[in-house]
């Protein structure tokens, strides 16, 4: 699928500021199965940027404003070709581990060494007791534990479970832009029942994380305007997604806010331990605390060849 993305920032200040300091995370990633063929970056007002990878691998710009202004623009315009990754049957018949041994491998020092930064808590994943009381209260991964010896392991394999948690948050927690903020922790959605993409995705990988699997918060854009019926007039906005790593699989894509296989409408923009590594515009200024941010975000499918 070939997909034409604009997204635009804005921040109005109510008086003018000065010595901003900012990073912009919108580069699409080119991968396996998405290639970006074309980025271009604005800034108002107009001023050099460098440009780099962080420890992710994600591409950053970066730029200052030393002078005086009342707003600053950020324009980013990509067109990027993605193809659709495998299905979960297609992963049944790749894997070739046994679901014990794929467990045991995750609790294996290799792999630990190998992932640590994707298994430690952060300040939006904190494994709480809450969290913890949520792995023993799903009965779709609870039923699956078969003893082995005197160690309890899931029966299912590491896929089947993670899309199984992946489908429990999907259906028992509401989506819900007023109850929560881009400062919301994971366990804190226990108790609200309710979020955003932002949300359910810190949820699973807070679970993942309890459970031993690798994993990390994705950033980027899901494309459903042909599902509203082309020309239907609805608000589009970034996304949110996890990637586990799944033993014999490598990382593998889960959504928990939308029911679809992960396919060819998902843009990744890059990937870190949560939220805050893949912020796609973050940044610090002197001058007034009060401002006005507007977002807008447009993807549209293009035709013709892709």
């Amino acid at each position: 699928m070939k997909l034409k993305i604009s997204h635009s920032t804005t921040y109005h200040y109510a008086q003018e500021v000065m010595d901003s300091v900012n990073e912009i995370r919108l580069t699409p990633v080119t991968n396996e199965r998405q290639s970006c063929y074309n980025h271009s970056l604005s800034i108002e007002p107009n001023v050099p940027m460098f440009t780099y990878d962080d420890s992710f691998g994600n591409r950053v710009h970066a730029f200052s404003i030393n002078q005086p202004h009342q707003m600053l623009t950020i324009k980013s315009t990509m067109l990027v070709v993605t193809t659709e990754s495998f299905t979960m049957d297609d992963k049944k018949k790749l894997s070739t581990l046994k679901p014990s041994v794929a467990w045991e491998y995750l609790a294996s020092e290799e792999l630990i060494n190998r992932f640590i930064e994707f298994l430690l808590p952060t300040a939006y994943t904190e494994i709480t007791e809450e969290i913890k009381q949520l792995v023993d209260n799903i009965p779709q991964l609870t039923l699956w534990e078969a003893k082995q010896g005197s160690v309890g392991v899931p029966a299912s394999s590491v896929y089947a479970w993670l899309d199984a948690l992946s489908s429990y948050i999907r259906t028992h927690y509401i989506y819900d832009p007023e109850a929560t903020t881009v400062r919301t922790k994971a366990y804190e959605l226990i108790s609200k029942q309710r979020g955003v993409c932002q949300d359910f995705a810190h949820l699973m990988i807070a679970v993942c994380r309890a459970k031993g699997i690798p994993a990390r918060y994705v950033s980027g854009y899901h494309f459903v305007g042909d599902l509203h019926g082309g020309a239907a007039d609805f608000e589009q906005a970034s996304h949110a997604w996890v990637e586990a790593y799944v033993p014999d699989l490598g990382w593998c894509s889960f959504d928990p806010t939308n029911e679809a296989e992960f396919d060819d409408r998902y843009v990744k923009l890059g990937h870190g331990r949560d939220y805050q590594d893949v912020v796609p515009v973050k940044g610090v200024y002197r001058g007034t605390s009060e401002q006005q941010l507007i977002v807008s975000v447009d993807v549209q499918r293009l035709t013709g060849e892709a």
